[in-house]
């Protein structure tokens, strides 16, 4: 089985594009592009990568899809494009032939108001017609903007739905109260079978300052990878390290060291399989041969 990242940016740095990165980011604010992540993923024994959208512009799709044709090792691509307006499904032609395209996101967490971007008709619509192309839509929310969330995804069963990030709980709080909610949070979510859950970008939940964790050990993001274990079960756990964002906060490998620790004492060699390639194939239709990308089309059901 393939080793995957699931999920990881690249960028040519603009202040104005990627004005998300604001003071204190200072370290990830410089052009990060695949000869950057190469040698990380090679040290920690990773083949292959999906690269995820960190604009909201269709032009984005078509950069990372550009760096995809060059380098066979990224695996995939998540893309944007506008699905609060307009049809998509004439929109989405546009990457018909292009194998790498897996999956879209819309950056909900940024939304003044995710209930009403998602219970829009007009947005269920749109995430409809991704899903209809076999490509799978990710969920990008605070744990505080759940709200409705469970419904919206059991309304869209048509293809594989992704949470990334744990659904962002607030590590940062440290309170047990905050876990337990996000607990309860995504519960009816997860409870959903076509929803999978990335192991990503928890890091930067937590406290940091200048590339490292301020008074977190390892041990304290168990609680929440056990949560999602519980929740997700092990067939529906997929890796991801969110490089260069990571950054922040701890190093590529030491993400990959944080989970690798915690799979090993809670998951069977089998589920740790799955965990850092399986599931990934499975869920985005990636090939089991990271040179090609056409011979396995992306499926059509969960």
């Amino acid at each position: 089985m393939l080793r995957t990242d699931s999920h990881q940016h690249f960028w040519r740095y603009d202040p104005v594009q990627y004005d998300w990165i604001g003071p204190g980011m200072e370290r990830i604010a410089r052009d990060w592009l695949p000869d950057d992540l190469l040698p990380h993923l090679q040290a920690s024994g990773i083949d292959r990568c999906i690269a995820v959208q960190a604009r909201t512009e269709e032009g984005e799709t078509d950069f990372l899809l550009g760096l995809a044709a060059q380098h066979p090792w990224i695996a995939g691509v998540v893309g944007w494009m506008e699905l609060r307006e307009g049809d998509a499904a004439s929109r989405l032609a546009r990457w018909s032939e292009q194998p790498a395209l897996k999956g879209m996101r819309h950056v909900l967490q940024g939304e003044a108001d995710v209930r009403a971007v998602i219970d829009s008709l007009v947005f269920r619509r749109n995430v409809a017609a991704v899903q209809a192309q076999g490509l799978v839509y990710e969920l990008l929310v605070y744990d505080h903007q759940f709200a409705g969330m469970a419904d919206f995804c059991a309304k869209l069963d048509g293809h594989a739905l992704v949470l990334d990030h744990l659904g962002k709980p607030a590590i940062h709080k440290r309170d047990p109260a905050v876990l337990q909610a996000w607990r309860e949070a995504l519960r009816p979510v997860a409870a959903l079978p076509h929803v999978s859950c990335k192991l990503s970008g928890f890091v930067t939940e937590a406290n940091w300052r200048d590339g490292r964790l301020e008074g977190h050990a390892p041990a304290d993001f168990h609680a929440y990878l056990d949560v999602a274990l519980e929740l997700f079960g092990p067939e529906r756990l997929i890796f991801g390290s969110d490089w260069p964002v990571c950054q922040l906060a701890a190093s590529h490998a030491e993400v990959v060291a944080l989970v690798d620790d915690w799979s090993t004492l809670r998951l069977s060699p089998t589920e740790r399989d799955a965990l850092w390639g399986g599931n990934a194939q499975r869920c985005y239709g990636l090939t089991a041969d990271p040179h090609s990308r056409s011979a396995e089309p992306n499926p059509r059901s969960p």
